[in-house]
């Protein structure tokens, strides 16, 4: 059996972060362990462009400008969906983890989806350490990996 080896090797590559700035002290830590986790596996910080959006909601469609652009090896969606008491939740939640999967389905550009969802703030920031710097990881094996198959 033929294995791809895990690369998380991430020198010379561009990646653009698309954060939502509802639930901003979320979105700021996640945002903190992502870069830091992308700068430990070789991503120049000049090579990681970050784009701020309202909401969840808007993120897919920034990562889709950002995917056809060409210009990004890989994209990054940040931020957090925190339960409130409506059915809100759930429609951002979900409609927001399709638009993400729809961008790298439909253009090939690898997307790491760090949208929190959550309960409640302390989940959300009992996450963010952790969850950022998974996303950069991913991020940069997707990558690594699309060009081996």
């Amino acid at each position: 059996m033929n294995e791809i080896s895990i690369n998380l090797n991430g020198t010379g590559m561009r990646i653009g972060i698309v954060l939502s700035r509802f639930n901003s002290d979320v979105g700021q830590g996640l945002l903190a362990a992502c870069k830091a986790e992308l700068i430990k596996l070789g991503v120049a910080d000049s090579d990681i462009t970050l784009a701020t959006v309202p909401g969840a909601l808007e993120t897919p469609v920034v990562l889709q400008q950002m995917a056809i652009s060409r210009q990004y090896d890989a994209l990054i969606a940040l931020g957090a969906i925190i339960r409130g008491e409506t059915y809100h939740f759930e429609v951002v939640s979900n409609e927001s983890a399709r638009g993400v999967s729809e961008v790298q389905l439909h253009t090939g550009v690898p997307v790491a989806n760090a949208i929190l969802t959550t309960e409640n703030d302390e989940q959300a920031l009992d996450r963010i350490s952790v969850k950022g710097a998974e996303a950069a990881s991913v991020a940069i094996e997707m990558v690594n990996l699309l060009k081996k198959l």
